[in-house]
């Protein structure tokens, strides 16, 4: 290998659980590369000993924002001309006016979304985004800082950041070749890219589909197929700590089975409260019957809110809290980081719960991972806090297509037939783990343990060509 030396760029923290939480540093040095993080986090990653050049006041052209914002809105717009289907308008946030700033990008992300929605119209937003990239300092620094280093590829962790642009940009006019990862499996169908590159990582067959589908510029011979190493880790026996350990330390009772409430934001779940209310009067339900269940209430990581207060307090002899260890940089959602630790937190979550219950999470095969079921609530409560949010929103979603079968979940209905099905999930839930088995290899590529292993060996193809 001439030239050995990987940049992998990080442009916030959403690439630190694959890419710095995982094997995937380890498994890269052990093949002969040299790597480096293009760290644009707080997160320090020296400490870990890894090699990293910090990214020091990354800032867009004052365009950008919004051209991006009119290019996720017109590649929206065209996805419902093209399959005559509204759950497209689902993926579009509402604009706010708070500040003069905001009034200054959405006024003329309104404009460009009016005047430019149709194929060339996109094409020219495409291109405009890269011209005013190419006119900033930040472009400037990353391209001083490639023609020092000479990095043989740059490999992005994230698609969907502004940020990445300008570093993509200096390495394809230097004639470094680039790549994405597409790090989320709802991400494609949500017009979610921003980054353009040469070559694209996907999780699935599937995915590669909809990458193709979606982005019909993309040919196949730019596309590689690895899996994520965001589910690696529960592979990795070495992470799970025995029972009495993960008892004591969280102050469980070892005559309890336990079951997993995993939460989600206040967007995504406004009513998740009254949920898990609902879950832990079951589970009194199925106690008073002479069982023995818990609950552990794992909170979205970017959820910082009370909201789940009173709940807390009023079922405190059956829910156990056990916080993520995520850490707060900044106020902003992607200003949150994970951290090593949780990554075997969750591990030994889900190693010693007996299921999980949530509304539509991926946390579905991080279960089967540990052939575990998953069940997903499936009603609106009676006193909706948003009355526009519906839980038959969420499932509408283009992600949720993707499921072989019903049975690749439990649905829970009401909040009556919650005990009966949990009782019937812990006594027989084969056929629910054999279904989501065939829902995950459908969404990441199997064996699931070897995604960062396929990731460096498709990075090597790469740089050989």
């Amino acid at each position: 290998m001439s030239n050995n030396k990987v940049f992998i760029l990080l442009p916030d923290g959403i690439g630190l659980r694959n890419f710095v939480f995982s094997n995937f540093n380890n498994l890269g040095l052990e093949k002969g590369f040299e790597i480096i993080y293009w760290n644009n986090t707080p997160f320090e990653l020296a400490n870990l000993g890894f090699k990293q050049i910090k990214i020091k006041k990354a800032k867009s052209h004052l365009l950008t924002d919004s051209y991006k914002n009119a290019r996720k809105y017109i590649e929206l717009n065209l996805s419902i001309k093209k399959e005559n289907d509204i759950v497209y308008d689902t993926y579009r946030f509402p604009f706010s006016y708070k500040t003069i700033r905001n009034i200054f990008k959405n006024t003329i992300t309104r404009f460009l979304i009016v005047t430019h929605s149709y194929p060339k119209g996109l094409k020219r937003i495409r291109e405009r985004i890269k011209k005013f990239e190419r006119k900033t300092i930040y472009y400037k620094e990353c391209l001083q800082t490639l023609k020092e280093e000479r990095p043989s590829i740059v490999f992005c962790t994230n698609q969907r950041l502004s940020l990445a642009v300008a570093p993509l940009l200096a390495a394809k006019d230097l004639g470094i070749p680039t790549a994405t990862f597409v790090f989320s499996w709802d991400n494609l169908p949500k017009a979610t890219m921003v980054v353009e590159t040469d070559y694209y990582f996907v999780w699935s067959e599937h995915m590669k589909k909809e990458l193709q589908y979606y982005y019909p510029y993309i040919d196949e011979s730019q596309i590689f197929v690895t899996g994520t190493p965001q589910f690696e880790s529960h592979f990795d026996e070495s992470k799970v700590i025995s029972k009495q350990n993960f008892y004591q330390t969280y102050k469980l009772d070892l005559n309890k089975k336990y079951i997993c409430y995993s939460g989600d934001d206040i967007t995504t779940c406004p009513d998740d409260s009254q949920y898990l209310s609902d879950v832990a009067e079951a589970v009194r339900l199925l106690n008073d019957k002479g069982n023995s269940f818990g609950i552990i209430f794992r909170r979205c990581p970017v959820d910082f809110s009370n909201r789940f207060d009173k709940v807390l307090k009023d079922y405190k002899d059956v829910i156990i809290p056990i916080a993520p260890l995520w850490e707060k940089t900044g106020n902003e959602w992607d200003a949150i980081m994970a951290t090593r630790a949780d990554v075997d937190l969750q591990i030994n979550t889900i190693r010693h719960t007996e299921m999980v219950i949530n509304l539509g999470s991926s946390m579905v095969f991080d279960y089967v991972a540990h052939k575990k079921p998953c069940a997903f609530i499936n009603y609106d409560v009676t006193n909706k806090k948003n009355k526009n949010w519906s839980v038959k929103n969420i499932y509408n979603f283009i992600h949720f297509r993707s499921m072989p079968s019903e049975k690749s979940v439990i649905w829970l209905n009401t909040p009556c037939e919650i005990a009966e099905k949990i009782n019937k999930a812990l006594e027989e839930s084969n056929e629910n783990i054999v279904s989501a088995q065939k829902w995950f290899e459908k969404i990441n590529e199997s064996p699931a343990n070897l995604a960062s292993e396929r990731i460096w060996i498709s990075i090597s193809q790469i740089i050989k060509k």
